[in-house]
């Protein structure tokens, strides 16, 4: 059975040193599932593998698209499913590293998102009346038809919502429904773990992490990101870090200011991130405050 470890957790717990440690032991390579690491020239705000760890460790799934793109939970299940293919072929093992559960999910319970066929007519008819009322009209037809996929896109991810809207009009059942009932996938051994810390331990963790993220030049790498043309209405600046400090570029908060709304709202996402791993099934908490380092290593690399 072809192996797949999975090491989830929230931003600031560690997982970066883990998985390198871990891929180094057993000969593995990691597959990042995080949903701004996959574009370039977003280093530091997504805290990204330095080119130091990557050379360690051979890293897939960053820097594949420019920010300039969108990219959905089908492409990268796509994606992903093919690199690990390809990990297993050369008889490496593939670890799946970061904090993005909807990619997690997508490959190791195999949900369905390309069900349904394609009707390019329509397609572009939506993106028709996305250009004449706006991506908000084509959101708001979504939201008719399956309230709960509106309510997971957002009304700029154009091609996803009409994508959404495309399986509905093909098949007539709501685009959220393609998804398996949870289990883990079969054709994969899986160990999936989160690691986690004192709450109080982790928040100041991602406190002092966005401290060096500014002093690495975090300011610099939005300011470069919006000379591109780069603004609030691209799903890639989005990210925590990067639509605060555009909105201090823009004048409407200090820098002080974005900086203490950075840190908050990545606390409230390292929160958010814990309350879905532990929803999770089959998923193990390896807490930092009780086990040490090489004991988590040693439940990691037991087949």
């Amino acid at each position: 059975m072809n192996r797949l470890i999975v090491i989830a957790g929230p931003t600031g717990v560690g997982k970066t040193e883990i998985s390198l440690k871990l891929a180094e032991r057993i000969g593995g390579e990691i597959v990042s599932c995080d949903s701004m690491q996959i574009y370039r020239g977003m280093d530091i705000g997504s805290a990204k593998a330095t080119p130091e760890e990557q050379a360690r460790v051979p890293h897939h799934l960053l820097d594949i698209l420019s920010p300039l793109e969108s990219f959905t939970v089908s492409e990268y299940k796509e994606r992903a499913e093919a690199v690990i293919s390809d990990i297993h072929r050369r008889g490496k093992v593939p670890i799946m590293v970061g904090g993005t559960g909807l990619y997690i999910d997508a490959v190791i319970r195999d949900y369905s998102f390309t069900e349904g066929g394609i009707d390019e007519i329509f397609r572009k008819d939506m993106e028709a009346l996305a250009e004449e009322k706006g991506r908000e009209a084509v959101h708001e037809l979504l939201q008719q038809v399956d309230p709960e996929a509106a309510e997971k896109i957002h009304p700029n991810n154009l091609k996803r919502v009409i994508r959404a809207l495309e399986v509905h009009r093909v098949t007539g059942k709501p685009f959220s429904s393609f998804k398996d009932q949870g289990h883990l996938n079969p054709k994969y051994s899986i160990r999936y773990v989160y690691l986690n810390r004192n709450r109080e331990d982790l928040y100041q963790a991602i406190d002092r992490r966005v401290d060096l993220m500014m002093d690495a030049g975090l300011l610099q790498e939005v300011e470069g990101l919006k000379a591109l043309g780069l603004d609030e209405s691209y799903v890639s600046m989005k990210g925590i870090g990067y639509k605060e400090l555009l909105r201090y570029l823009n004048g409407d908060l200090s820098l002080e200011e974005a900086r203490d709304l950075i840190k908050m709202l990545s606390r409230n996402y390292a929160k958010r991130q814990l309350t879905w791993f532990r929803h999770a099934k089959d998923i193990v908490e390896l807490n930092r405050d009780v086990m040490t380092e090489a004991e988590i290593l040693d439940f990691l690399e037991k087949p």
